[in-house]
């Protein structure tokens, strides 16, 4: 009995006109070959073109060699049946020897004689052929794909068997994978790279897409083929490609056509249902989807779900957790809300059980939100509080508070007060005063029964409350700069805490140390927050116990200990690396010593420190400490003659700052005054200095100390645009006034800066004898603390002095450093200073290349990471264009770079 063969089962499809050459998988499935594999395997879900990519390499195959003779068979769901397949597996060689049509075969012979006869005939033949089966995942009889196995393990040499699949068949793959006789493409081989996703829009569309809206759409679709073709067809009808982009998703109706059709109508009932229930999750494991499904084999589906390319993506290497391709994750969603949003709300709530049971407060909140569900939210975000602030995460805890609606905290006081706590930290002052009343209310009120009027559950946030809404109470009062009620409040958090509440007792010491601190005595501020560092460290808190090197030094420049302070810093980013923190306090620490080394003028050094903390990325910057590294930077463009980008820098830094966590003795808005009046800008310094209402009579406190400082410097600068007004004298007797204070605090740091003012006030007025007496002062201070750019700051007229110094022979080994580092900064400044080829990082990397310091041990005298350390390094030698560490010391050498 003869079977009619339907002939154009056989032709290898034209190719497509808008199909880009790829020939990177080309040449992988051509190797293969050369390697004497005998299958090729390409197995992906829909759309990701490898019918496309077998047409292509034919074309090249048959260009190359033309004697390599291809047999091609598009199988159907009706070649299930062992005689029609081979029946075509037959034609289809008989079509490739002959190259002409297909013959009838006859079907009453049995597999084994056929595959028998087939084999034999091949052998005979000396020309190589390849054998193409196409859409392979339909062919489910378990006789047809062992008739496949059959022909595998009998392949003569000059054959070699081409596979595509939307799914893994049941062949024996582990045995020829094992043996080096299977090539395999997947998704992860076909999806387009940018560069081809970038040609084929192109050719596509016809549209001149920018780089970013390609990258954006290869993002969007992961490189899925067909998900880029459907939005190519969809752009076709848009002119606003951008919003386009940004709105692309499952939900857009040729994805949705094309997945539904090609890829759920495909699967069973319950694969299409377990997809959709599942959907929600972003990540999936056995137990997680058992636990949304009520199924108990969730695990097993899931490894068919992978082998049936079914845009299942493993998330790890022990296929515990999976995730969906992220169109296809959208489609499924939008197929599921066919069936309610009660249904999908239903959903969510298991998961947030599952992932609150197994300790996944993150993934057990987002569920409860997604399904409406405040009241399970709320609990879980209180049961989560002391974790989260342990580890830092006040975004996470703030977005979770500005998500969940009033009424579901209205009766849980530890949630009012750390919505508190949020309003603070935005600044609304009256709604966290607010608030922490409320809160103090439910705590002291009770039911009838003598039960709680709250809804808090007993645990370590509810029994330290009443501590954590003093020290809140505290912080109230130091935005308002209410001294007396941040020590009244400070010092009831402290009593209130138990002895072993080292968290709340190391607060409540931190709080009172500000309290010293606004009030001008930081002698008690730095013992003070010495303490609490000390608590908090036995808390376990060991982020917020080196956060408190920042405030300290904060004191200590002030009181002039500039050598302490940067001790601290050092001390505090080596045991924060050494404890692997990647993100705070290690990235406040390098901007907070950033500014240190920028007063010694060491501002090689200033940056590579900054660097190091850009380096851990924004999000490493606390939230209260964020503002500093702006500020730093602001320093540093300014000692390098920069002042517009230090100006912008200030501008970022106002924007990151947050009032009430310590006295703002050093504004924002008084530091760009500064470089204003550096500027000549006097009448723009002067309306800040209206602004504030500051007068030169002000009496001389502590808190506005910098402030008063910045009014004197701009009528010294006024004197120079006016020498006949009376600046000159206000800014002497405010002065005089500044520095008793200061003294009399024993802020030796803030009367040297007030003695050099003092000094430049003299030289105006043309009494150069008398302005070397408070100069010698501040010269005689600064020089033990290693004080620099506090002098070479103020430009030529230092320079001026200092040369007068020099001649009265007064501390020549200083004067001679400063005079020098003045001339130098200079010079820099001067138009026309050639830039070097390497960055002023990468020339300090390279000088320490120079010495006898290991990589690691270079690594942590730059306090970066040791991959960061060898990223620099390649950086260095690529510019030098050399290889190793010792050609590169020789051509920076014979550059003249060290």
């Amino acid at each position: 009995m003869t079977m009619v063969v339907l002939a154009t089962k056989l032709f290898v499809p034209p190719p497509r006109s808008q199909s880009i050459v790829r020939p990177r998988l080309v040449d992988q499935l051509t190797a293969g070959i050369q390697a004497g594999r005998r299958l090729s395997l390409v197995s992906a879900p829909a759309g990701f073109g490898k019918t496309t990519l077998f047409v292509e390499w034919v074309a090249q195959t048959r260009q190359l060699d033309p004697t390599v003779r291809v047999a091609w068979v598009s199988l159907e769901q009706s070649d299930n049946d062992p005689a029609r397949f081979l029946t075509y597996l037959a034609a289809a060689l008989d079509r490739a020897q002959s190259d002409g049509g297909p013959a009838d075969h006859d079907t009453r012979l049995s597999t084994e004689v056929t595959l028998t006869s087939l084999i034999n005939k091949m052998s005979r033949d000396t020309q190589p052929t390849i054998l193409f089966l196409d859409d392979f995942q339909l062919i489910e009889d378990p006789s047809v794909r062992d008739a496949v196995t059959f022909l595998l393990d009998h392949l003569p040499p000059t054959m070699h068997l081409a596979i595509a699949s939307r799914s893994d068949p049941l062949l024996p793959l582990a045995r020829l994978r094992a043996s080096g006789d299977l090539t395999e493409l997947r998704a992860a081989d076909l999806r387009f790279t940018p560069d081809e996703a970038a040609a084929f829009l192109k050719h596509a569309t016809g549209l001149s897409l920018t780089r970013e809206d390609v990258a954006a759409l290869e993002t969007r679709t992961e490189g899925w083929i067909a998900g880029l073709q459907l939005a190519a067809l969809s752009m076709r009808e848009t002119t606003d490609i951008p919003a386009f982009i940004d709105a692309f998703t499952g939900s857009n109706r040729f994805v949705i056509d094309y997945l539904i059709e090609e890829v759920l109508h495909q699967a069973p009932l319950q694969i299409r249902e377990f997809l959709c229930q599942t959907a929600i999750l972003d990540r999936l494991s056995g137990p997680l989807c058992d636990a949304v499904t009520g199924r108990t084999d969730s695990a097993l589906m899931l490894q068919s779900l992978e082998r049936a390319n079914l845009f299942i993506v493993p998330m790890d290497d022990t296929r515990r957790w999976y995730r969906y391709h992220h169109l296809f994750a959208d489609v499924l969603r939008s197929r599921l809300l066919i069936h309610g949003t009660e249904h999908v709300a239903a959903l969510h709530r298991l998961a947030s059980e599952w992932f609150e049971k197994n300790d996944f407060p993150d993934d057990a909140v987002k569920h409860a939100f997604a399904a409406a569900d405040f009241p399970r939210a709320a609990r879980v975000i209180e049961a989560t509080i002391p974790a989260v602030r342990r580890s830092r995460q006040d975004a996470t805890l703030l977005g979770w508070l500005a998500t969940l609606p009033d009424d579901a905290k209205k009766r849980r006081p530890v949630l009012r007060v750390f919505s508190a706590w949020s309003s603070l930290v935005s600044g609304d002052i009256s709604s966290a005063d607010r608030q922490l009343t409320e809160a103090e209310h439910l705590l002291s009120a009770g039911s009838e029964d003598g039960s709680p009027a709250h809804d808090s559950e007993p645990g370590e946030e509810l029994r330290t409350l009443p501590v954590t809404i003093a020290l809140y109470r505290a912080s109230l009062a130091l935005a308002t700069e209410d001294l007396p009620g941040i020590r009244l409040h400070a010092q009831h958090a402290f009593d209130a805490a138990r002895p072993d509440d080292y968290l709340g007792r190391g607060a409540a010491a931190g709080l009172l140390g500000l309290a010293y601190w606004a009030n001008g005595d930081l002698e008690s501020g730095v013992t003070t927050f010495q303490g609490s560092a000390k608590n908090l460290r036995m808390a376990g808190n060991l982020t917020d116990a080196l956060s408190t090197t920042m405030v300290v030094a904060d004191m200590l420049r002030p009181l002039g200990r500039l050598r302490e302070a940067e001790k601290n810093y050092e001390e505090a980013l080596q045991q924060s690396i050494a404890h692997g923190n990647d993100g705070q306090p290690t990235a406040d620490l390098h901007a907070g010593i950033s500014d240190l080394l920028r007063e010694r003028n060491e501002l090689t050094l200033a940056k590579n420190h900054l660097a190091a903390s850009h380096d851990l990325g924004d999000s490493a910057l606390s939230h209260e400490h964020r503002y500093r590294w702006f500020v730093a930077m602001a320093r540093v463009h300014e000692a390098e003659g920069d002042p517009d980008l230090a100006l912008a820098s200030l501008d970022q830094a106002e924007q990151h700052y947050r009032s009430g966590f310590f006295p703002e003795v050093r504004p924002i808005a008084g530091m760009k005054a500064r470089i204003w009046i550096a500027q000549g800008r006097l009448p723009e310094a002067r309306e800040w200095v209206e602004e504030l209402k500051l007068t030169p009579a002000d009496s001389a406190d502590y808190r506005h100390e910098f402030r008063h400082i910045t009014l004197a410097r701009l009528l010294i600068a006024e004197h120079r645009d006016d020498p006949l007004g009376e600046s000159l004298g206000d800014a002497r007797a405010l002065l005089d006034r500044l520095l008793h204070a200061a003294e009399a605090g024993g802020r030796m740091g803030s009367a040297s800066e007030i003695l050099v003012l003092q000094a430049l006030a003299f030289r105006v007025q043309g009494e150069t004898s008398r302005a070397l007496v408070p100069l010698e002062r501040a010269l005689a201070w600064a020089e033990a603390e290693g004080h620099v750019r506090l002098f070479v700051d103020e430009g030529a007229p230092m320079l001026a002095l200092l040369r007068t110094a020099a001649g009265a022979g007064i501390r020549p080994d200083f004067v001679r450093q400063l005079s020098q580092a003045l001339r130098d900064t200079e010079d820099a400044h001067a138009p026309g200073t050639p830039t070097a080829t390497l960055s002023e990082r990468e020339l300090h990397v390279l000088r320490l290349l120079a010495t006898e310091l290991s990589g690691p041990e270079i690594a942590r005298e730059l306090y970066v990471s040791l991959n960061t350390m060898r990223t620099h390094t390649k950086h260095i030698f690529l510019k030098l264009g050399v290889s190793s560490r010792p050609a590169a010391v020789r051509r920076a050498e014979s550059w003249g770079l060290i």
